[in-house]
């Protein structure tokens, strides 16, 4: 009963109240973000949702416009970050847009975090363990097991995805939104700058240009190119 209609309906009514209180504070990181790079403040891409199907995602952009497109931070090389994008993904307010798409349904408070469209490797693993026929969350159990850390570990983090997706309760929701608060009040398991650079040395996960597009779960899936440019 949780998992087919109060989860949605959770969903609905926190992420309401939820962009009513945040709205002030979000056109204030937007005029940040403007001020600190040349670039549109909100970073607009495609990601992969519910039974692989793409979907529009939004975050504040936190790197600058030259970085590779739809490209996840485990697959870069280069460091493209802004010194606001940084203070944003420490906090995790870069995230706050995506209590939209929580809001219209194409995200949920708690789930998968959205595969980007050039992580293949994570969409196949994920499909694996059963995990694609969620939604994609804001936060979810493989983030409260390491977050960035478990970055390059795309077995381990669909494992843990995995097993969220064969149990969702509302128990397990709860455990993980506070969680996640506390992981990001005290700023654990982040991984940025040089640190994913060297993360990604040594990461066997590592994608070439030939794994761009994910695998389809099913036959209506469909894979739009991306639109725009950072993680």
């Amino acid at each position: 009963m949780y998992r087919h209609f109060f989860k949605r309906f959770f969903d609905i009514v926190l992420s309401f109240f939820a962009i009513i209180v945040f709205l002030l504070p979000m056109g204030i990181i937007a005029l940040a973000v403007r001020c600190d790079s040349k670039g549109p403040a909100l970073f607009k891409t495609q990601r992969v949702g519910k039974n692989c199907k793409p979907f529009k995602f939004y975050k504040f952009r936190s790197m600058r416009t030259d970085a590779p497109k739809d490209c996840a931070p485990r697959l870069l090389h280069e460091d493209y970050t802004t010194k606001v994008g940084a203070f944003l993904r420490k906090t995790s307010l870069d995230e706050l847009p995506q209590l939209f798409c929580i809001f219209v349904g194409s995200m949920s408070i708690i789930g998968p975090r959205p595969a980007g469209l050039s992580e293949a490797d994570l969409v196949a693993a994920r499909e694996k363990y059963g995990a694609n026929g969620v939604r994609p969350g804001l936060t979810g159990w493989a983030q409260v097991n390491g977050r960035d850390v478990l970055a390059s570990d795309v077995e381990r983090k669909a494992r843990f995805d995995g097993e969220y997706a064969q149990k969702i309760t509302f128990g397990k929701d709860f455990k993980i939104f506070f969680k996640t608060v506390g992981q990001v009040f005290r700023g654990t398991d982040i991984v940025e700058g040089d640190a994913v650079l060297k993360q990604n040395e040594t990461s066997p996960t590592s994608s070439s240009e030939e794994e761009q597009t994910p695998p389809a779960a099913s036959e209506e899936a469909q894979t739009p190119p991306a639109d725009s440019a950072e993680k």
